[in-house]
């Protein structure tokens, strides 16, 4: 007969290594996350089903999604980004599918492809647009990134600067030329580190805002040499978190007359959990991952230079230290950064802050379902804090509206 003691010892250590393993597992899966947060993704998920294109009729049949069942207008990029169509609206659905317009074809052969991804685009370039415009470069602490330029519809000195989001470029920013430039606003939009446009950081990593300032205000600095004299600061999504850094910690945020926010980032902690319950994380490897971000030693493990400091990027706990004008366009049903943040900005600071709350949006896409309440939203806030057409109208011969200056602890920041 074997000896009880033995055995209970053997399975006594069995257990202790299994523990091990699915304690070192958990740690591999944690690093795993924290990586996917701040690396820069070089091929997006192409998770939308391509069922039919029937380019006669003009229409594309795609597998039902969040997104694919919400009207608008759309970019369908497939083929791994080499191909580009343009999707309208929806001719009909039913559980497992929606019929929709096929706008058009850009590049690529859309008869090929099997799946897509859908995304807010709807201009590739300002050419698009049918505008003139420059390819400028701001020099900025990594080195010159590029940037396209378009001018007003009326001559004059305020600018727009568009900041996009993560795994994005620039091109983001195309859907509010329009409604920019009627206001006589000359756009600016920038790339900044790590976005595949402008030169990468050291560590070749997202900071989720805590160093992509600097690069903002780089172009900040480069539309004052260039005679701004008012200038508006936009952001979507990680771009908005970007922003809210910029206006809270550098020297030249007394320059900045006003904030429209698209879909932001106000509080990373609360979208990425969010994001974590969302992919079915379990809590523990979810404040793993937190933790590794957050962590002056374990951030390198990362790839980070420098830890990820959540504190200072949650603007509803820092909310006291805004003072300029700020406009949020933001979705309840976003999907990736939740509206919760916000909300609660905009309950802290009724003074500065104003919410266009929509229903059924998603991310970034509110000008995509409805492009007139999205451009009668910033249209009308900027004619609320006389920021349309005063400059322009300089040149008519009419006396310039005095630009509105923050107050002095707005400009130094955190």
């Amino acid at each position: 007969m074997k000896d009880p003691g033995r055995l209970a010892a053997r399975a006594v250590a069995l257990l202790l290594v299994a523990s091990g393993a699915a304690l070192i597992g958990g740690a591999l899966v944690a690093l795993r996350v924290a990586r996917d947060v701040v690396t820069p993704p070089r091929r997006r998920k192409e998770d939308v089903a391509i069922l039919n294109v029937d380019l006669e009729a003009g229409t594309v049949r795609l597998g039902r999604t969040a997104d694919t069942v919400v009207s608008g207008r759309y970019s369908l990029w497939f083929d791994h980004e080499r191909g580009h169509a343009r999707v309208g609206e929806i001719v009909a659905e039913d559980e497992v599918s929606v019929l929709r317009r096929l706008e058009g074809v850009q590049r690529g052969d859309l008869e090929r492809a099997s799946h897509g991804r859908w995304a807010g685009w709807w201009y590739l370039t300002p050419a698009d647009l049918g505008l003139a415009y420059r390819e400028v470069g701001i020099v900025t602490p990594v080195g010159v990134a590029p940037a396209w330029r378009i001018e007003p519809e009326v001559a004059g000195d305020d600018w727009v600067i568009q900041v996009h989001g993560r795994g994005v470029t620039r091109a983001e920013g195309l859907r509010a030329v329009g409604v920019f430039r009627a206001a006589g606003y000359r756009c600016l939009l920038i790339s900044y580190r790590n976005d595949g446009d402008a030169p990468p950081s050291h560590d070749g990593r997202y900071a989720l805002g805590e160093e992509e300032w600097r690069d903002v205000e780089a172009a900040i600095a480069y539309a004052r040499h260039e005679g701004a004299h008012r200038i508006v600061l936009m952001g979507w999504s990680m771009g908005g978190a970007t922003v809210l850094q910029c206006i809270t910690r550098s020297t030249l945020a007394s320059h900045i007359d006003g904030v429209v926010l698209e879909s932001p980032v106000v509080d990373w902690l609360s979208v990425l959990r969010f994001q974590a319950a969302a992919a079915g994380l379990p809590p523990a490897v979810r404040d793993a991952a937190l933790a590794m971000l957050g962590s002056g030693r374990a951030s390198s493990w990362v790839g980070l230079a420098e830890p990820i400091d959540f504190e200072r990027l949650d603007i509803v706990a820092r909310s006291a230290e805004l003072s300029i004008p700020m406009l949020l366009l933001h979705s309840d049903d976003d999907g990736y950064v939740p509206s919760d943040a916000s909300i609660a900005l905009a309950v802290a600071r009724p003074d500065v802050v104003r919410l266009e709350r929509f229903a059924v949006a998603r991310h970034t896409k509110l000008w995509n379902h409805d492009p007139e309440r999205w451009e009668r939203a910033i249209r009308v806030w900027l004619a609320d804090h006389e920021l349309a057409g005063a400059t322009a109208a300089s040149s008519t011969g009419r006396t310039a509206r005095p630009r509105r200056r923050p107050a002095a602890a707005a400009a130094t920041g955190y």
